[in-house]
């Protein structure tokens, strides 16, 4: 059972219907694999595509996955009028990615008025083993009054 309390009464739905418009999730196959206060596990299965020349699931793609995992899991605490921003994140990849599917598993440690703390373990899945292959620590920011719908572009 989650130990936080979400402050906005829809949140699932919320994140549900955010995640939907994640283009980059979309167009690398990411989808929410588990959902609770303060937690979101994002899915992915291995793509060619998505790798680097060695053959290992690109950084900057664990990366992304391990990003969206930790927005999601903050976004899930935050209220209603509200939108995540990353505004720091630190990424140790320890393992080469390889695998059929990876799970990056986005766990709050800390939710605040404005900013919030997330642990991120990212595992690699073959057969029936599973192996961790990077870990992040990232801080999102409660941006309040700001719609988490797509915003114009400006500089």
């Amino acid at each position: 059972m989650s130990q936080f309390k979400p402050r906005n009464p829809h949140w699932e739905a919320r994140v549900r219907e955010s995640f939907a418009r994640q283009t980059f999730m979309t167009l690398i196959g990411g989808e929410i694999a588990a959902l609770s206060p303060g937690a979101c596990d994002v899915a992915l299965k291995a793509r060619p595509d998505l790798c680097q020349q060695r053959g290992f699931l690109h950084g900057g793609v664990t990366t992304a996955l391990a990003d969206t995992a930790a927005g999601f899991s903050a976004y899930s605490l935050m209220p209603e009028g509200s939108a995540p921003l990353t505004v720091e994140l630190k990424i140790n990849l320890m393992s080469p990615a390889v695998g059929d599917r990876f799970v990056a598993k986005g766990k709050v440690l800390r939710s605040g008025r404005t900013l919030t703390v997330v642990e991120v373990d990212v595992e690699a899945h073959a057969r029936s083993q599973s192996k961790l292959i990077a870990r992040m620590l990232a801080t999102m920011i409660c941006l309040e009054n700001t719609s988490d719908a797509p915003q114009e572009a400006r500089l």
